[in-house]
């Protein structure tokens, strides 16, 4: 059967403004200079003022190459930067349009460090980057010229490869891993390795709240797991202890993670998305116990004054209308798709910050549930966190906090609703506060992990390890800190990693055969040959085979797509998971994309043929 071509490819030069592969991992830093196109000095101060209230004390102002008003709004950031006395960096957006010109980012660089509001770590001012490791080399000159310490964001090369890359040009790295794989919540395993290979070099940490992007232009339609993201991430930084962190983000509207305010004349991200997912929507209230969080990050400890909950939840039940061909997870990053129904949660999310327990109720349409904590504080003050299912219950919601039957903080949210066309993935937030004031301050001080779980078969022995104050980060995730409990009395037995296991195994069967738990399948008591791993037994597995509706026009490259991990879901179908398979090498100076009457290829023709396959 003869079948239709699906793919052209043409050189680079002709189509220069189709982007290469690694370039279409898109997002946007903590405050998005063209979001801000319309901004006055008064609205930059105002966002400021919104950031100092939640201890924040510097914005990463993201710039893509040549958008011709970031000179203004950049020039009126500062003035309101100085007024307010607040802190700005530079980073530099290598994918969004494009690598920037080196003698470009050494002129920016140089008009804005010597202000008295430019952020300086170590006497040197601070710049990171959205990508651009390809242009790793230019850093040497730049750094020359300005002085500049450099953290940049090389997440497409990983950890060891984007610290070594041009012979360590970097100072440090940040990460854009902030949002967890498929349905599991989020994990420190990414973070680790940036540890690990950065050998004392500063970290700087993401942190978000939420990824939801439907925006046909830039070709992306896709979601992360939000559900407890921001309680996680705030409790896996206090064990990382990063340099620094990150928020993601304050004002990208069209990756639903902006913390900032909703302002309307900032959303024309949104043009090309099919239906508004923004207004209406206000993310404001993440920012209420953010104080609480920095400090306890920064200082180790503070006073809560006010008790209070935020609560978030999605307008429209997964199954109520229609998905908008939006996955969990993204194929463009070699990740295995999942329906976003299986991967976000029918639930209000709510976290609490209490001087003591207290009890959390969740009205949805008249119907109230007493809800319960998946998580509470070591010693009673903190923050409290758990959710309530929807239930198939529609209709306003309210939430309240209560002490022996008296409710001392309540609000109200927007109803959740199954008339829409499209599911809206976006999360509405809302906060109450109690009136009354409290004085407690917890702190972090001689605190331990003392709770913590693991990958795979890592997960009974990161279990029993973290409990009792041992959670090596390479291995485990801690979920919890508080005061160190009583071992078990060491038995003497010395433990080694069971035949077939890795030297990462190492650390925790010491650890726990002394103490009286050494499982065969795991350890064992005689010293054995190590298994050098070639993968790493934290990562997720992703797509390893899979096929096309036979006879269409996509049968063949979803086979090949499918095989190196690139396998949107929305028309291929994955038969196998596994490692990934390293795609070839990109032919330079080629791309493809899908001839004039074929179907949305979903990026298919743009993978497949600068690798040599172009059917």
């Amino acid at each position: 059967m003869s079948l239709q071509r699906p793919c052209l490819h043409i050189s680079w030069q002709v189509i220069n403004t189709t982007e290469s592969y690694n370039n279409r991992l898109q997002s946007n830093k903590t405050s998005q200079v063209s979001n801000a196109a319309n901004y006055t000095v008064e609205d930059w101060e105002d966002d400021i003022q919104k950031a100092q209230d939640a201890h924040m004390t510097a914005f990463a102002l993201n710039m893509a190459y040549k958008e011709g008003i970031d000179s203004v709004s950049i020039a009126r950031a500062f003035v309101a930067a100085e007024r307010k006395d607040f802190e700005l960096f530079f980073s530099f957006d290598y994918a969004g349009r494009g690598p920037w010109e080196k003698a470009l980012v050494m002129s920016t660089i140089g008009a804005y460090m010597d202000r008295s509001s430019y952020y300086h770590y170590s006497g040197r001012p601070f710049v990171s980057t959205f990508e651009g490791w390809e242009n790793a080399d230019d850093w040497h000159d730049i750094k020359e010229v300005t002085g500049c310490f450099l953290v940049p964001d090389w997440s497409s090369l990983g950890a060891k490869a984007a610290i070594e890359i041009s012979d360590g040009v970097a100072d440090g790295l940040f990460s854009w891993a902030a949002w967890p794989w498929g349905p599991q919540d989020m994990d420190t395993y990414i973070d680790a390795s940036y540890l690990q290979y950065l050998n004392g070099k500063p970290y700087m940490m993401p942190v978000s709240p939420w990824f939801y992007t439907n925006l046909p232009r830039w070709e992306k339609n896709w979601l992360w797991r939000g559900d407890n993201l921001w309680f996680d991430r705030w409790q896996e930084v206090l064990y990382v202890q990063p340099e620094w962190v990150q928020i993601i983000s304050w004002n990208d509207y069209g990756e639903s993670h902006y913390i900032g305010p909703i302002r309307n004349d900032a959303l024309g991200a949104l043009s090309s998305a099919p239906f508004d997912f923004v207004t209406g929507m206000p993310h404001d209230s993440w920012r209420a116990f953010l104080p609480f969080s920095i400090d306890m990050y920064v200082k180790n400890t503070t006073e809560i004054t006010k008790e209070g909950i935020t609560f978030w939840y999605r307008p429209n039940p997964a199954s109520a209308c229609g998905s908008g061909q939006t996955t969990g997870n993204t194929a463009s990053q070699l990740q295995l798709e999942f329906p976003p129904a299986q991967v976000m949660g029918d639930a209000v999310f709510y976290t609490a910050l209490l001087g003591s327990d207290a009890t959390v109720t969740v009205n949805i349409g008249g119907r109230a549930t007493t809800g319960k904590w998946r998580d509470t504080p070591d010693g009673g003050a903190g923050l409290y966190h758990g959710n309530v299912p929807f239930n198939d219950r529609t209709g306003p919601v309210t939430v309240s906090l209560s002490r022996g039957g008296t409710v001392f903080a309540t609000s109200s949210g927007e109803s959740i609703t199954s008339s829409c066309t499209l599911v809206n993935w976006n999360a509405w937030v809302g906060h109450a506060l109690s009136e009354g004031s409290i004085s407690t301050k917890p702190s972090t001080d001689n605190k331990v992990c003392i709770r913590g779980t693991g990958a795979g078969d890592f997960a009974g022995l990161c279990s029993y390890a973290c409990s009792l104050g041992y959670c090596p980060i390479g291995a485990c995730l801690c979920q919890a800190m508080g005061i160190q409990k009583t071992k078990p009395p060491y038995t003497g037995v010395v433990g080694y990693p069971a035949p077939g296991k890795s030297a990462n195994y190492w650390g925790l069967c010491s650890f726990n055969c002394n103490l009286g738990y050494c499982p065969p399948s795991a350890c064992g008591t005689v010293e054995v040959p190590l298994v050098v791993e070639t993968v790493s037994p934290f990562l997720p597995p992703t797509c390893t085979k899979g096929h096309g509706s036979a006879g269409g026009p996509f049968e063949g490259l979803c086979s090949y797509g499918c095989n190196f991990g690139y396998c949107p879901s929305n028309i291929c179908t994955c038969d196998l998971t596994g490692a990934l398979n390293a795609p070839p090498p990109v032919i330079r100076d080629t791309v493809g994309f899908p001839v004039d009457s074929a179907p949305n290829d979903y990026g298919l023709c743009d993978f497949a043929c600068p690798r040599g396959y172009c059917p």
